[in-house]
C-alpha cells in the first residue's frame, strides 16, 4: 500500500526552500490550506513565487506571509482585500503578474496535464497581449519590470476568423491544497465552493502537499465522488474537522420591520 500520509503540517513542508514556487488552492478565504500556510511561515521560508487567485486578507491565509515578507512574487487573478499587498506592489517590493482568471484556472490544468501552452481569446487587444503592464514598480516609482509582448494568431473557428493570444502553463516546485476528506492514497474530496482552485494547483506542483479535515482508509470513498485521484497527490496531512475557517467578507440582511404587524 502506497502511504502518502504524513505526521504534521510543519514535517510536510520542511523541505521547501528559499525561492521556490508554489501554486496555492483558494478563493478569497474558501479553501485555504492554512495549516499548512501557518507552517511555511514558522520555518521562516522566504523568497517565496506563488501562484494563486488571490493573496488572502492582511491576517489570513496567504497574506500571514506577505506581512512576513516571505513572498517576492505573486502570480494572481484578484488581489484587491489585501492593503498590505497593495503598499507593497506599489513601493517595488513585491512583483505581480495579473492573470485574468479563467486563463490563470487553464494555466494551471495545463502544466498538470503535460500540456506546454494554449492559445485563448481572453486578453486579445488588451495589455494582456501587447504586453506593458506593470510587474514590479522601482523605488521611485517607475516600472522596473513590465509584461512582455504575446504571440496572437489568427484562426478558423466554426467558420469565422478569430485572433487567439498564447498562454504559456503553470508548473510550480510544490502545490498547497486543502480538502475535505482524503485517503492515505491521496485521493481528495472537496467541500462545495471550496473545490475552486484547489484541484487546479495540486495538478500544477511537482510535489503536492494536502491538508485534509478528515483522513480516511482506502476504499471508504466513493470512486465515484472522487474530485482529484490521488495521483496528483504526494502527501497528505490530516488538520481535523476543528480547524478555523474566516468568512471574508460577511453580508447580512436588515431584520425586516414587524412594527403595526
Amino acid at each position: 500500500m502506497i502511504d502518502k500520509t504524513w505526521g504534521s503540517a510543519a514535517e510536510a513542508v520542511a523541505d521547501i526552500p528559499d525561492g521556490a514556487s508554489l501554486a496555492v488552492g483558494g478563493f478569497g478565504l474558501s479553501g485555504n490550506p492554512i495549516a499548512l500556510i501557518e507552517a511555511l511561515l514558522a520555518q521562516g521560508t522566504s523568497d517565496l513565487r506563488i501562484v494563486s487567485n488571490n493573496c488572502g486578507v492582511d491576517d489570513w491565509g496567504l497574506g500571514v506571509l506577505l506581512n512576513a515578507k516571505r513572498i517576492s512574487k505573486m502570480t494572481s487573478s484578484y488581489v484587491g482585500e489585501n492593503k498590505e499587498f497593495e503598499r507593497q506592489f506599489l513601493s517595488g517590493e513585491l512583483e505581480l503578474e495579473l492573470t485574468p482568471q479563467g486563463t490563470l484556472a487553464e494555466k494551471l490544468r495545463a502544466g498538470g496535464s503535460g500540456i506546454a501552452a494554449f492559445y485563448t481569446q481572453t486578453g486579445v487587444g488588451t495589455q494582456v497581449a501587447e504586453g506593458g503592464l506593470p510587474r514590479k514598480y522601482a523605488a521611485d516609482g517607475s516600472i522596473a519590470v513590465a509584461s512582455p509582448v504575446k504571440d496572437v494568431r489568427t484562426f478558423d473557428v466554426g467558420g469565422r476568423a478569430r485572433d487567439f493570444v498564447l498562454e504559456e502553463a503553470i508548473v510550480t516546485d510544490f502545490a498547497l491544497v486543502h480538502a475535505l476528506r482524503g485517503d492515505r492514497h491521496g485521493n481528495l474530496v472537496f467541500n462545495k465552493a471550496a473545490r475552486n482552485f484547489n484541484p487546479l494547483a495540486a495538478m500544477a506542483g511537482r510535489v503536492c502537499i494536502a491538508q485534509v479535515e478528515e483522513l480516511v482508509e482506502p476504499g471508504e470513498l466513493d470512486p465515484d465522488g472522487i474530485h482529484l485521484p490521488g495521483i496528483y497527490v504526494h502527501r497528505i496531512v490530516e488538520v481535523g474537522t476543528g480547524i478555523e475557517k474566516r468568512i471574508e467578507r460577511r453580508t447580512v440582511a436588515a431584520p425586516a420591520n414587524t412594527e403595526g404587524a
